[in-house]
């Protein structure tokens, strides 16, 4: 299969704060963050393989400010590395403190998918090909997170 560039699968979701997205404290839920995280990886993945996708994994989610009410939240993700029939996708949430305020990172994650047949069954994706100095950082250190991810695997088993 060739290449496809990262730049085709990258994604940008940008969401005001609304009350309901909000807990008792005034700031987003961390299950809405993560619902956004996985809803931007399928989009690139399916960018990428150019067919359905399902989550494997969504790595360590490190929340690194809150969010509040009435920020907005932007969420910008692209597959970064691939395997015979899965996906790594790096994914960073940004906070923007009201429209047009001071923007900082506020989570990063690697979510793996899989690319699925109308079966249901994985099947093929082609390559990855990154471009920017770094989409090939992100490439060249996707293979130790692969092996993290499945040295967890197996010892929850």
């Amino acid at each position: 299969m060739k290449p496809v560039p990262a730049r085709q699968s990258r994604t940008i979701q940008s969401s005001i704060v609304l009350p309901p997205d909000t807990n008792h404290l005034g700031t987003i839920f961390g299950g809405k963050v993560l619902a956004y995280i996985d809803e931007v990886a399928a989009i690139a993945a399916m960018r990428h393989a150019q067919r359905p996708v399902v989550t494997a994994s969504i790595d360590s989610v490190d929340f690194l400010s809150p969010v509040q009410e009435g920020d907005v939240l932007t969420v910008e993700s692209f597959v970064t590395w691939t395997g015979r029939t899965s996906m790594e996708v790096y994914i960073q949430v940004m906070c923007e403190r009201g429209p047009g305020g001071e923007r900082h990172q506020t989570a990063v994650s690697f979510v793996t998918m899989v690319a699925v047949g109308e079966d249901g069954q994985p099947v093929e994706v082609p390559p990855v090909q990154p471009e920017t100095e770094k989409e090939k950082e992100l490439y060249r250190t996707a293979p130790e997170r692969q092996r993290i991810r499945k040295q967890r695997k197996y010892r929850s088993c």
